[in-house]
């Protein structure tokens, strides 16, 4: 696969996440209620949908069609986003702009946001619930996506990252607090698409592995462009990070410190796959092209 081919590959899946979600908005978020505005306003203002793209890529990978695991990525998608609005909140870390727009809270109001962002879990399970795969398929899904989500997952990431502001965090403290915050989902994102391609055990395992190390290349990347960015690259506030006295990779480590962790693990996300062969050049492409991003 070539560059070329890589970026045509996953903007159409991007796109093809993007419509559905806009197709989906119409059935679970109506507009007539501003909840459904405000949710429909942050999920469909922007995004990269990488994790949408790496469940997408993984069920082509386990040898089934991208399209059967569709609406688990969205769902996915719709989780993430509720956790984008909550983590923009005064009660969390209180920024006032996502995506290069107003946050939520700040264009509809705190009551709303947090309601929008409620909407939008709840409605991540009933497309799931009501996802055109088998009921055993569906169930698994389910509950591979509350897992990620809450207090074992997701939930308790943000947990320990409230608890580091206030004291300083060692590396394997660090480590932990982003395995939860952010490699949950990213992980979710494979264990979904192999649920929906019924991916053989030695396939789902490979990619488990590979995501685990690709959620820590990807905070640790974000944490790097907090320091070397600006605000109108990113579409959102940078040099919060220092300014709160915050434990980051680069704060321990230094910016080089970070940039060769950050290489570390990349390395380690492709050994996991090179058992995979060939079908996982996208995914090889994919984690190359996360540690290099500059956004």
């Amino acid at each position: 696969m070539t560059q070329q081919e890589y970026r045509a590959c996953f903007t159409k899946w991007a796109q093809m996440s993007e419509e559905r979600l806009e197709k989906l908005c119409d059935e679970y978020l109506p507009q007539k209620a501003e909840i459904g505005q405000a949710a429909r306003y942050s999920l469909l203002g922007g995004g990269k949908r990488i994790r949408a793209v790496l469940a997408l890529s993984a069920c082509e990978l386990a040898g089934k069609p991208a399209e059967l695991a569709l609406d688990y990525a969205c769902a996915l998608e719709m989780l993430h986003c509720y956790s984008l609005i909550h983590d923009d909140m005064p009660c969390m870390d209180n920024d006032d702009f996502r995506r290069g727009r107003p946050s939520c809270h700040k264009q509809y109001g705190e009551a709303t946001a947090l309601l929008a962002a409620d909407a939008l879990v709840t409605a991540a399970f009933e497309v799931i619930a009501q996802a055109e795969l088998s009921p055993e398929s569906r169930c698994r899904a389910a509950a591979v996506l509350a897992k990620a989500g809450g207090a074992r997952g997701m939930l308790y990431g943000q947990e320990l990252d409230k608890k580091y502001e206030a004291q300083s965090a060692t590396e394997q403290q660090l480590l932990e607090l982003h395995a939860h915050k952010t490699g949950a989902l990213i992980l979710a994102a494979v264990e979904l698409g192999c649920i929906a391609a019924d991916a053989a055990p030695a396939t789902r395992q490979a990619l488990q592995r590979y995501a685990a190390e690709l959620g820590l290349v990807f905070q640790i990347v974000d944490d790097i462009l907090d320091v070397t960015s600006t605000t109108e690259e990113l579409g959102k506030p940078v040099g919060s990070d220092e300014e709160n006295d915050k434990t980051t990779f680069v704060s321990l480590y230094g910016l080089e410190g970070a940039r060769h962790l950050a290489q570390h693990h990349n390395e380690s996300a492709l050994a996991a796959l090179r058992e995979l062969g060939p079908a996982a050049d996208f995914m090889e492409r994919l984690a190359t092209d996360l540690l290099q991003r500059k956004k």
